[in-house]
């Protein structure tokens, strides 16, 4: 996964880390949640990813990497912080006001905004009708399949930090998007495993400041947080943020970005069957109609790929 080198990819490798996003990144909404029921929402982003970046870090240096190269620290700090900080940060502090259906209703914006911000490939995706299509039937899926969640919102009282949760959802979403073409463009000859560590260890020290800040420190307990809070983080902090972002970092790499966003699509499908067989949720025909869609917007969107010799985004 070193970006300095000009092979192409193995298709296996590609499919792999995309699974591997589009999986794992559905079960975080979860486990975030169950992981808030023992930590505050600062110091939760701070364990996680501290822990996540130290052990990424010990990686690299046992595979002989440079992981003292000064440009990709500075460029982790910056791309940490828009990223991770903010981005994955609004996510978690919202999840303690508004239901992860809500969450995953705005996050699914995200391909919108890969299009919207990544100039570089304008051309490339403003005259795909393949792509314009799958990111306009993917915003209908997602509709689709949370119609239900939107109508019942609808039939009681509204929870009064909603309005304010949605909007930094948006704000977070954007921040992610920009921090993401911004680490894509300006990366540097080092392997993704570097950067991936660097980012994540930056955005742990930047949730700790917070939660000095907001005081979680003198009021956190941990003799009283729950077992399935501690299984949850240890889930984030191996599988959400080692495993999936590393993946998500180094498809950053070699595929467009249009091509990668297409986890905010997927992302709420896993989660809608995590919850049938975690929670034993029900979903109607309508709900399993947008699943459908939302498949068929990501062939749409890959359509290029598919019947294009693969090549370096």
């Amino acid at each position: 996964m070193n970006n300095s080198g000009s092979k192409a990819p193995g298709s296996l490798s590609v499919i792999l880390a995309f699974l591997t996003v589009y999986i794992v990144w559905g079960s975080t909404y979860f486990f975030i949640s169950k992981a808030l029921h023992g930590f505050p929402p600062f110091l939760l982003g701070g364990i996680r990813f501290v822990i996540a970046g130290l052990i990424m870090m010990i990686w690299a240096m046992w595979k002989k990497e440079n992981l003292l190269d000064w440009e990709t620290i500075k460029l982790s700090a910056v791309s940490g912080f828009l990223i991770l900080f903010i981005g994955n940060g609004i996510v978690i502090f919202v999840e303690q006001y508004v239901g992860s259906a809500w969450v995953a209703i705005i996050i699914s914006a995200a391909p919108l905004w890969y299009v919207v911000y990544d100039q570089p490939h304008w051309k490339e995706n403003f005259s795909s009708k393949s792509i314009l299509t799958g990111l306009f039937l993917g915003l209908i899926g997602i509709f689709l399949l949370f119609l239900p969640n939107i109508s019942s919102a609808y039939k009681t009282d509204r929870n009064p930090y909603e309005r304010f949760a949605l909007f930094a959802l948006i704000i977070g979403s954007m921040s992610w998007v920009i921090g993401s073409l911004y680490a894509k463009y300006k990366k540097t000859q080092v392997p993704a495993s570097v950067n991936t560590g660097w980012q994540m260890f930056f955005a742990g020290i930047y949730f700790f400041i917070g939660a000095g800040f907001t005081g979680e420190f003198k009021t956190f307990q941990l003799s009283s947080v729950p077992a399935e809070a501690w299984y949850s983080i240890s889930y984030l902090v191996i599988f959400g943020s080692i495993l999936a972002y590393s993946c998500f970092v180094w498809l950053m790499e070699v595929r467009s970005p249009a091509q990668v966003s297409t986890y905010a699509y997927v992302n709420p499908v896993v989660a809608v069957l995590l919850g049938i067989f975690m929670n034993a949720e029900h979903v109607n025909n309508l709900q399993i109609g947008g699943l459908f869609v939302i498949l068929f917007s990501v062939l749409l969107i890959n359509l290029n790929k598919y019947i294009k010799r693969p090549r370096l985004a």
